[in-house]
C-alpha cells in the first residue's frame, strides 16, 4: 500500500498493509510503519482503492463533482430557510 495524499509527509512511501477496517467512524488501513509499529491512515489517502473516475476524467480541471455541489446547495438552502430571510 502506498500513501498518495499530496500533503501527507509520507506521500509516495510504500508500507506493508496489515488490514483495512473502520476506525473512528471512517474507513482506514492499518500498516506497519518504518519502525515496525502499527499505524493507521484514512484509506482515501492511499492507493488501496482504484482511482476515482471523476478525478481521472477531470484531470485537475474540476475540484468538485456536480452531485456534491448540488448537495451543498441543498444544505445551504435548508440552512438559509431555518435562519429566515431577515437573518441571512
Amino acid at each position: 500500500m502506498r500513501i498518495t495524499h499530496p500533503f501527507h509527509p509520507l506521500n509516495g512511501h510504500a508500507f506493508e498493509l496489515i488490514c483495512r477496517r473502520r476506525h473512528w467512524g471512517e474507513d482506514r488501513v492499518v500498516y506497519a510503519g518504518a519502525d515496525g509499529r502499527l499505524c493507521t491512515i484514512a484509506s482515501a489517502f492511499t492507493n488501496i482503492d482504484p482511482p476515482d473516475e471523476f478525478r481521472l476524467v477531470a484531470a485537475g480541471r474540476a475540484a468538485f463533482r456536480t452531485a456534491d455541489l448540488l448537495a451543498l446547495c441543498y444544505a445551504l438552502d435548508g440552512l438559509a430557510g431555518r435562519l429566515g430571510a431577515g437573518d441571512a
